[in-house]
């Protein structure tokens, strides 16, 4: 079966999170990704845990890098630059998270690679860009969570900024990344030249805010941490019930009313303190008090059966395991099965997407460290063992030796 990109080829200089989360994407839709390590140490996620897995995989680095190939360069020696440089040449897609100025010293910069490749998408993914008087810091989730402002909107409102759960600021910028990418392909389709992409955590993390900023740009106000509560809807929110707690999401006046009917309070909806979102907003604190007084009368199983059966938007809160084993990620046939050279079977959550007439399963496990680097060098540039043995002894790929795959 076909792939949506397939043809596509993928060099990959990106390491943690946002960038190998953006050519995880583009390798679940088909692309061949080459996934370029330091010789030795390979991407620094592969020592983020625990977990681990029994031959020391990390499971953080696992969970990002299906359908890829690795290759180890050791990109401060002459011969490894010039492989890379090789490579670029058969690519069509480069994707980098270096700090501004460091691709440029390797002789591995936009422009120059421009020269020896002008149909390359050159994708550049920088902390808080490639100019101004940050350019240079590096960037890391959880201090552009903090600096980008999500954290003074997440958490209790007399608790402290919260990060958000998951480094969702890296994989919103990879998911970013990968549409923008498609973007310049798509683009390139008609000009015939490819182009750079430039995205940084920093615009990322503010663009994942529209309401809230928006509100601040337009209107002046400024936005507080309001819990688990919504600052445009009530109520909005997560709420004890006798066992345990239930979201909630009455996003419109009619599932106001519809909620006042299933708790026994159909009066409510026409009560004029209570019938208008606006109104409810005002009146938050006494709004949310009533509806914890009803949900303490239920078990959250009871209060998602009755609501639901109204059409009331609601939850129960699942823990990892339990959400996992329900049967609609069955249905969903969410949870894929890859066989991994070290470590077996590995079971993850595939690709979030399908498309009708594509294939989106996943095809590669995860690759070792290096594990790729004589088969890629061997197809892409016609290198053969003699090749390979004196790039080697020249340091190309470190000091570890080049794997025969």
């Amino acid at each position: 079966m076909s792939r949506a990109l397939d043809g596509i080829r993928v060099l990959d200089f990106s390491r943690v999170l946002a960038g190998p989360y953006c050519t995880m994407i583009l390798g679940d839709l088909g692309a061949d990704v080459i996934k370029v390590e330091r010789a030795g140490v390979g991407d620094d996620l592969r020592q983020w845990g625990p977990p681990f897995m029994p031959d020391g995989e990390s499971t953080y680095f696992l969970s990002v890098n299906r359908n890829k190939r690795s290759i180890a360069l050791d990109l401060k020696t002459e011969g490894g630059r010039n492989l890379a440089v090789r490579l670029a040449r058969q690519c069509d897609i480069l994707v980098e998270n270096f700090r501004p100025g460091v691709m440029e010293a390797l002789g591995l910069g936009y422009e120059q690679l421009q020269e020896v490749n002008s149909r390359l998408v050159y994708c550049s993914i920088t902390g808080h860009g490639a100019a101004g008087p940050l350019a240079d810091r590096p960037g890391y989730d959880v201090v552009t969570q903090g600096m980008g402002g999500l954290m003074s909107v997440t958490g209790e409102p007399d608790g402290t900024p919260t990060r958000v759960g998951v480094a969702i600021v890296d994989m919103v910028t990879g998911l970013y990344s990968a549409t923008a990418i498609l973007g310049a392909l798509q683009s390139r389709h008609h000009s015939g030249k490819g182009q750079r992409v430039d995205l940084s955590l920093l615009g990322s993390c503010l663009s994942v805010m529209p309401n809230l900023t928006a509100g601040y740009l337009m209107s002046g106000v400024k936005p507080e941490r309001l819990g688990n509560g919504h600052p445009n809807a009530v109520p909005y929110k997560v709420f004890p019930t006798n066992d345990g707690n239930v979201t909630l999401a009455v996003g419109n006046d009619g599932q106001w009313a519809r909620l006042c009917e299933a708790v026994g309070q159909p009066q409510l909806a026409c009560d004029p303190r209570y019938a208008e979102n606006h109104a409810r907003i005002a009146r938050r604190a006494e709004v949310e008090g009533m509806v914890t007084e009803w949900f303490l009368q239920k078990t959250t199983d009871e209060w998602v059966e009755v609501l639901s059966q109204r059409q009331v938007p609601c939850g129960a809160i699942y823990t990892i395991d339990r959400i996992l084993a329900h049967p609609q990620i069955e249905a969903l046939a969410l949870l894929k099965t890859i066989q991994h050279p070290t470590g077996g079977p590995l079971c993850m959550v595939g690709a979030p997407f399908h498309l009708s007439m594509d294939d989106t399963e996943p095809h590669l496990p995860p690759p070792l460290l290096g594990e790729h680097t004589a088969a890629v060098l061997k197809e892409l540039l016609s290198l053969d063992d003699p090749d390979l043995r004196e790039l080697e002894q020249n340091g190309a790929f470190g000091r570890r030796s080049v794997r025969e795959a």
